[in-house]
């Protein structure tokens, strides 16, 4: 979105909507104004999403900010014409127990939704965190949020562990919501990814966990990359030149200066590589021993490693608490054109994104059940199916043991909660296919329906007749165009 002067806009935006037919904007592009932001100085940091809450003489909103660790944001908009940001939050930092490095092998995890919601005279805050879980906070003085619950993942994953897959959990806590009544929360994590990278250092005979690129080529069930490492410094224009490998060789690449798309672009130019390992850089944030997914445009495969993988691989010392304090060397001290161990990157398959139910509480939430399409851990719906992956839940305003969920191509799903399991009672699935995205819960005339956005085919409206005995059936009508509809019955 461009402001008048066609600057990107960051932050948050109030607008007034009294007359749909005339908004009116109240304040544009509110929230931190770091004079550090990534977009120029005087600019909101980007922000993911926002909620706001009513709290009768204050209100607020809560947005998710992109651009650093302090990324749960809290305005006061009391007054919407000038907003203030009162507050800022990193929850690794300030709630260290929501962390679960050894589970899932990063202690980097990151804000990514959120709702508020008034339960017994208190506003709570359910934070969806990635892979610190999904974390449940007081905010009834924003000024001083209080720690209430979270969410660990299982290891072994335990929806794999159903299907049979042995697997670490991989985290990805997306979206999450309150039942009506308050007695659960059901979460959706998202993985658009079937498969996991599993590097094999082979001199060593030691295995690392590594990411993928989001755009190079995939390793998956049919590819896998094995050679000998090579370090080739920032590959940055103006920096040490990539050498030429010998056509077997893995190029690895130090994070920072310029982008992974650039650094791919100049291994490709070197020629002789079968793929790209980009080492993390020093630092304190999504940096040295963290992983996180990298986007990144190229031709060959393409991982990120952490920085103490990378040593590994040259035999250099290595120091996690120097790297976190920045006092190392800016560096990596390996001279470019130093070859390094044989190293073997393949995937293994462990399946797309699901749903769990925890009872609500204080402490360690407790995990009563989780829930996935069929789909989600057969490894032949892994490709050409499209994503198998739940995106979000919407919680049913008139029960509290009723969910729908957007399931992308899986469809729009209907569950119950039925002592302590997620029960799936009704789905649909129109004969050419969905893409289902956001779902949000409406009530009007005493009917409850249901708003699910498709990403091919715009808006559908759902309204669930309940359970019949015969099977569960949805209502699905598509704004402004007729569908071919299959009510999938159990």
């Amino acid at each position: 979105m461009g402001t008048a002067k066609d600057k990107p806009n960051g932050g948050v935006s109030l607008i007034d909507v009294t007359d749909p037919k005339d908004p009116k904007t109240l304040a544009e592009g509110v929230g931190d104004l770091d004079p550090e932001s990534e977009v120029g100085p005087g600019i909101a940091h980007m922000t993911h999403s926002a909620f706001a809450w009513d709290a009768g003489r204050k209100a607020y909103a809560v947005i998710v900010d992109d651009e650093e660790s302090e990324d749960v944001d809290i305005l006061d908009i009391t007054d919407p014409h000038e907003p203030k940001l009162i507050a800022e939050y990193d929850l690794n930092e300030r709630f260290p127990q929501i962390i679960q490095e050894k589970q899932l092998g990063t202690a980097e995890s990151f804000f990514h939704d959120v709702i508020v919601k008034k339960i017994d005279g208190r506003w709570i805050m359910l934070a969806s965190y990635w892979d610190g879980g999904y974390v449940k906070l007081e905010v009834t003085d924003p000024h001083n949020a209080k720690y209430l619950a979270d969410s660990d993942f299982k290891n072994p994953d335990p929806q794999a562990l159903e299907s049979g897959f042995r697997v670490e959990p991989e985290g990805n806590a997306h979206q999450a919501e309150f039942s009506k009544n308050n007695n659960f929360i059901v979460a959706a994590d998202e993985d658009f990814s079937p498969y996991r990278v599993k590097g094999h250092n082979v001199t060593d005979d030691a295995v690392f966990d590594a990411t993928q690129g989001s755009d190079t080529p995939q390793i998956d069930k049919d590819t896998s990359i094995k050679g000998q490492t090579v370090f080739v410094g920032r590959a940055c224009k103006g920096g040490a030149a990539v050498l030429e490998g010998n056509g077997s060789q893995i190029a690895v690449v130090e994070r920072g200066v310029c982008t992974f798309t650039e650094k791919v672009a100049n291994v490709e130019a070197a020629g002789g590589y079968v793929g790209v390992i980009i080492m993390n850089e020093e630092g304190s944030e999504a940096a040295c021993s963290d992983l996180f997914p990298i986007e990144v445009q190229g031709n060959i495969p393409t991982i990120l490693v952490g920085r103490d993988t990378g040593f590994a691989f040259f035999d250099v010392p290595y120091n996690e608490e120097a790297c976190r304090s920045e006092k190392g060397p800016a560096q990596a001290p390996i001279e470019v054109g130093t070859t390094g161990d044989i190293v073997e990157i393949e995937a293994i398959f462990d399946g797309w994104g699901y749903v769990h139910l925890f009872q609500n509480g204080e402490g360690k939430l407790r995990e009563l059940d989780t829930y996935a399409i069929p789909q989600t851990h057969d490894p032949r719906y892994a490709e050409n199916f499209g994503d198998l992956s739940v995106h979000e839940v919407a919680m049913s305003e008139k029960r509290d043991d009723l969910v729908y969920f957007s399931y992308y191509a899986g469809g729009f799903r209907v569950v119950e909660i039925n002592n302590g399991r997620l029960v799936e009672v009704g789905s649909y699935i129109a004969q050419n296919g969905n893409n289902f995205w956001g779902v949000q819960v409406l009530r009007r005339d005493g009917k409850e329906y249901v708003l699910a956005s498709d990403r091919d085919y715009g808006l559908y409206i759902f309204r669930y007749t309940e359970w019949s005995g015969e099977g569960a059936k949805e209502e699905g009508e598509n704004n402004g165009k007729e569908n071919e509809e299959k009510d999938e019955k159990d």
